[in-house]
């Protein structure tokens, strides 16, 4: 298991191009969650062996748990956490819960089932400030680490820059450990994504403007070129999640420079320390 430096597998003496990334676990910053559609406990494994030391949270998705073997869902928890890693399901899960009126069942049976974690988001639902405040402070009672997720999943929903900035101030003064801005597995048409998978950037400067806690968030980023721009912007120590888990390894080599599309950044350093020399 990672601690203070990365896995090489070629033993050669070389430096990354992007530097500081942080590896030992558990992980503030630079957190990287997967989004799992269902994969078996085979490719789960699979995943763990090649990617674990680069994986912070592990999200099944939407309320597909729901749908797993029980024996296969206790052993596929079980082998998650035996890594270091966080294991929650979607958000959508629990916003049926809450309208069905069963939210401390299925906090409680999340706790008792292994569950690490829970999300709790209002993506598809309505609910009103203070009623998402008490969900948050009750499943902080639970005892599960809470993150949050603003946003909404219907492309017709508009994103109130100004209003998610102060949502995230009060998820994180209720106990949330992190937020996470809403992607979807598409990365398309919501928040502050346009139909074409590209940020809308004067959305997101006046969500930046607003917010506080901005370390505390985690974007969605499935696509690349969104993952190449928050690193871009934020650093290589920027939080990310949905990412597939087919991707975890080319999402790592992108914070460390060892893909064309960041690399580059490392040569924009040398150019202006080269400037400076002379």
């Amino acid at each position: 298991m990672i601690k203070d430096k990365p896995a090489n597998g070629w033993g050669l003496d070389f430096a990354f191009p992007l530097q500081s990334r942080v590896f030992a676990k558990p992980r503030t910053e630079g957190i990287t969650m997967i989004l799992d559609k269902g994969s078996g406990l085979r490719e789960t494994q699979d995943i763990l062996e090649m990617s674990a030391d680069y994986i912070d949270f592990w999200k099944l998705s939407f309320g597909s748990s729901a749908l797993y073997n029980p024996t296969l869902l206790s052993k596929k928890i079980e082998i998650i956490k035996s890594y270091d890693i966080h294991v929650y399901p979607g958000g959508t899960f629990l916003e049926i819960a809450y309208i069905q009126g069963k939210l401390k069942a299925y906090l409680k049976r999340a706790f008792e089932l292994g569950f690490t974690s829970i999300e709790i988001s209002d993506g598809t639902i309505n609910v009103v400030p203070w009623q998402r405040s008490q969900i948050i402070k009750t499943a902080c009672e639970t005892g599960l680490l809470v993150v949050t997720e603003i946003g909404k999943k219907d492309c017709s929903e508009v994103f109130n820059p100004e209003q998610m900035a102060e949502q995230v101030g009060r998820d994180i003064d209720d106990g949330a450990f992190k937020v996470i801005v809403e992607a979807r597995e598409s990365g398309m048409g919501v928040t502050i994504f346009n139909e074409k998978g590209n940020i809308e950037q004067e959305k997101l400067n006046k969500f930046l403007m607003t917010v506080s806690h901005q370390e505390q968030i985690i974007w969605e980023a499935p696509l690349k070129k969104q993952q190449v721009d928050f690193i871009t912007m934020f650093g290589l120590n920027v939080n990310l999640g949905n990412i597939s888990p087919q991707e975890i390894i080319a999402l790592e080599s992108l914070r460390a420079g060892l893909r064309a599309d960041t690399f580059k950044l490392s040569l924009a350093e040398s150019e202006k320390k080269q400037a400076k020399f002379y």
